[in-house]
């Protein structure tokens, strides 16, 4: 009989392409991870996936089981949600991952409205910047700056929302008034690592970052922001966060300004759990909140 430990073990080796990874994932070593592989291929009499230095790849009778390993998985997770759904309530784990700016300032401001709907629920946010595979179940649900290109998973715009320069008042009152463009070229703009970002989405407002100085570079708008309000430098930070701090005044709002788009994506095996749903529509109920601020 297979062992649904084993089985979740393969799918996140076979999602993750590595044992290292898939053991990095999963919070266990390398070790148990190539352990309960070979257990599983012992009880199946089958070799699932062929290792080497550089990963592993999945034999034809591992591209067949992991089909078979993803019904199992989908049928425990909606038996769970069954469950759950007996007494009216949601609960279980849903995993969102994110943008940072949309995760800290959008989402976790808001988590106890969650909490609030549904107590035995709980969110696992991940905020980092390299891509994430719904494919893979890296995540239950994206947020991302692009429309997805996995073309089966089901994908939401959840809303426009604008970029403008923002300083403190304490960096405009040292540097001067900053009346045109033009004048960006003696300022200091904060902005990301040029070798080190990651997706075409963030390479806005190139006319502006190209002519200015650069004495702050981050590879994340959380430090850029914090810089920003030290009084390092100009940013380039949303309007739904900036446009609401009090130590921070607009920088040409007429002549700069930028608008991109947040998409919401699930995968279709989960899509209508009723622990995914509740997490969706907690995401549009607060971009909803904000809506005039973006």
């Amino acid at each position: 009989m297979q062992n649904w430990d084993d089985i979740r073990i393969f799918l996140t080796v076979a999602r993750q392409g590595g044992l290292a990874s898939a053991a990095q994932s999963l919070g266990i070593n390398h070790t148990t991870v190539a352990r309960r592989l070979s257990a599983l291929e012992a009880v199946l009499r089958a070799r699932l996936a062929v290792r080497s230095p550089s990963g592993i790849t999945l034999t034809s009778a591992g591209r067949d089981f992991l089909a078979h390993a993803e019904r199992m998985e989908s049928a425990a997770q909606s038996a769970e949600q069954q469950v759950y759904a007996t007494d009216n309530s949601v609960g279980g784990k849903v995993r969102l991952a994110t943008r940072e700016a949309f995760g800290a300032w959008l989402v976790c401001p808001r988590i106890g409205l969650l909490q609030e709907r549904h107590p035995t629920l709980q969110l696992e946010l991940v905020s980092e910047a390299r891509n994430i595979s719904l494919l893979k179940r890296d995540a239950d649900i994206t947020v991302s700056l692009h429309y997805p290109t996995q073309s089966r998973v089901i994908v939401q715009k959840l809303t426009d929302y604008r970029l403008g320069l923002f300083a403190s008042h304490d960096y405009l009152k040292k540097h001067g008034p900053i009346r045109r463009v033009e004048d960006l070229k003696k300022h200091d703009v904060i902005w990301y690592i040029g070798d080190m970002i990651d997706m075409d989405e963030q390479r806005y407002m190139h006319r502006i970052t190209s002519m200015s100085r650069a004495s702050f570079r981050a590879t994340d708008i959380l430090a850029q922001y914090a810089a920003m309000i030290s009084g390092a430098g100009i940013g380039i930070i949303p309007l739904y966060q900036a446009g609401r701090d009090a130590a921070l005044a607009r920088v040409l709002p007429r002549e700069v300004e930028e608008t991109r788009t947040y998409w919401m994506s699930t995968h279709p095996d989960t899509h209508n759990l009723p622990n995914v749903r509740a997490v969706a529509a907690f995401l549009v109920d607060i971009v909803r909140e904000k809506k005039r601020g973006f």
